[in-house]
């Protein structure tokens, strides 16, 4: 009975504990479920939140971008309406311009017009005064045949051996001034031969370009360059080429040499040796190189520079040098290298207002006088040197014979040749460019202002185009158009006689007449 009791109470006990277990699963389903209620609408509401914020923030840059676009708009307005308002102006510019030019065409015109209707007037009269010459020839002649007794065909002959004796007067006369300018030009090229000749020598009498003086800080350093028995000169003279002249002149030192580039080396060389204080055989032979080392990077500095100046590029270095080697020469105390430049800068001028090509001209300027660098050491002319030198760098053929013709000792092949050989002549003759002839330019162009003055009626006169052309202003009163030609070739005569001169020199005689009135 007990063990039944027990039994029934673990029945009813399994199924109450069956029932609350049924009942906590229950509720913990229901907590479940409504945990995961709770979260999908919290999710659903930050899904929302979130679409909010993108629906906005699309709607921010949708605003943005409309404006943006709206300002672009704006501005592509603003610059269309800009281009527009200057365009407007362009076409009234021209317009006026247009306007301006047609009044002046009308104006051509009546004045051509008018021009005309005077030409017509005045051919009639000249026609009249022609018929009237006429009649008064005949008349003339006719008095003339019965007066004198020779027929028409005499007198003619007697004329025409007049002019035949008179042709050959002047042409007598032509002839001895044609052998007078090619004796003054044959004296002239052999002056220039010889002066060249000269200054290819050391010796006194071509002190002023064949020596440089140095200063020396106080006569003590004199004794201390000749060294002990002479031994720091010997060496010094042995080393770079040069004679040391070292004599009362106070607190100086002459170097003596034709080559400049030695002279120059030589004057580095005591200068550095001046200042460090040791001076014997051993140190001058480190310095004299140094000094040769330096002098070369100078060279080629020069060299360097005056090819980027000038604009050109490709130039071999052994060409870049010897035109660096070009500062040390002078041609009648003008610096070849400045020269030079000054050529190439000419002579591309001219090829641009020719339409040829610019950089060759001005290349073949600048190489033009490459020969002189060697003239010391080679001989001939430095125009076939220089071309030498220039076909064996590589240089084209037109650059060659440019500067082997640019002294007429080639014949010129290609147009490049006469305008190099033309720059040549204008860097050279410019008034100032040489020593000897700014003197002989200004007492030309003063002789012929004072010629042209000389005779009456001149009111003013202009010497011009480095003295080719001397321009003569008249007084209209006092001088006719008839007498106005036969001033000018008075003035020629005069000039001739009394002056001398290269090539030849205009005449311009210029009669203006000028009438003024005021409208008030």
């Amino acid at each position: 009975m007990d063990y039944l009791l027990i039994i029934v109470i673990s029945v009813v006990l399994a199924a109450v504990f069956a029932w609350l277990i049924d009942m906590l699963r229950k509720r913990q389903d229901a907590n479940q479920q409504q945990a995961t209620e709770e979260a999908q609408r919290r999710i659903v509401e930050e899904a929302r939140k979130e679409a909010e914020a993108i629906r906005r923030e699309a709607e921010l840059k949708g605003r943005e971008a409309a404006v943006e676009a709206k300002r672009q708009e704006e501005e592509e307005l603003k610059e269309t309406r800009r281009e527009l308002l200057s365009l407007e102006k362009r076409l009234s510019d021209r317009e006026a311009t247009l306007q301006r030019k047609d009044e002046q065409i009308e104006k051509r015109d009546s004045e051509t017009k008018r021009r005309e209707e005077s030409i017509k007037s005045r051919e009639a009269s000249i026609e009249k005064k022609n018929e009237e010459c006429d009649r008064l020839l005949d008349e003339t002649r006719q008095q003339l045949e019965s007066t004198a007794n020779l027929t028409r065909e005499e007198a003619r002959q007697q004329l025409v051996q007049s002019m035949v004796d008179e042709a050959k007067h002047e042409a007598a006369k032509r002839i001895r001034v044609i052998e007078q300018e090619a004796r003054e030009d044959a004296d002239r090229q052999a002056k220039k031969v010889i002066s060249i000749a000269i200054e290819r020598l050391a010796g006194e009498y071509v002190a002023e370009r064949t020596v440089s003086v140095l200063h020396l800080p106080s006569d003590d350093m004199k004794g201390r360059i000749i060294g002990r028995e002479g031994r720091n000169i010997r060496a010094l003279e042995a080393a770079t080429g040069v004679d040391l002249i070292i004599d009362d002149t106070p607190e100086a030192v002459v170097i003596s040499c034709h080559n400049p580039i030695r002279r120059e080396i030589a004057k580095r060389a005591l200068e550095r040796l001046m200042v460090d204080g040791r001076i014997h055989p051993g140190r001058i032979e480190e310095v004299v190189r140094k000094s040769e080392d330096a002098v070369e990077e100078s060279i080629k500095e020069a060299g360097q520079k005056a090819v980027f100046e000038v604009g050109i590029h490709g130039v071999h270095p052994e060409i870049v040098r010897l035109i660096g080697m070009l500062q040390y020469r002078y041609s009648y105390a003008q610096n070849v290298l400045s020269h030079s430049v000054e050529c190439a800068f000419i002579c591309g001028a001219m090829a641009a207002e020719l339409g040829l090509n610019v950089k060759q001209a001005r290349r073949a300027g600048l190489l033009h006088d490459i020969g002189k660098a060697l003239t010391h050491e080679v001989e001939g002319s430095h125009a076939v040197i220089g071309a030498d030198i220039a076909r064996k760098y590589g240089e084209s053929a037109k650059v060659v014979n440019a500067i082997a013709a640019h002294h007429e000792e080639v014949k010129a092949e290609t147009i490049l040749a006469p305008l190099v050989d033309a720059a040549d002549a204008l860097s050279g003759a410019r008034p100032g460019a040489r020593r000897e002839m700014l003197e002989s330019y200004v007492r030309r162009l003063e002789d012929l202002e004072r010629i042209s003055l000389s005779f009456a009626g001149v009111q003013k006169c202009f010497a011009v185009q480095a003295g080719r052309e001397v321009r003569i202003v008249v007084q209209p009163e006092a001088i006719g158009d008839d007498r106005a030609a036969m001033l000018a070739l008075e003035v020629a005569r005069k000039i001739e006689d009394e002056m001398t001169y290269p090539g030849q020199i205009k005449v311009t005689v210029i009669r203006e007449t000028r009438i003024s009135e005021f409208a008030r």
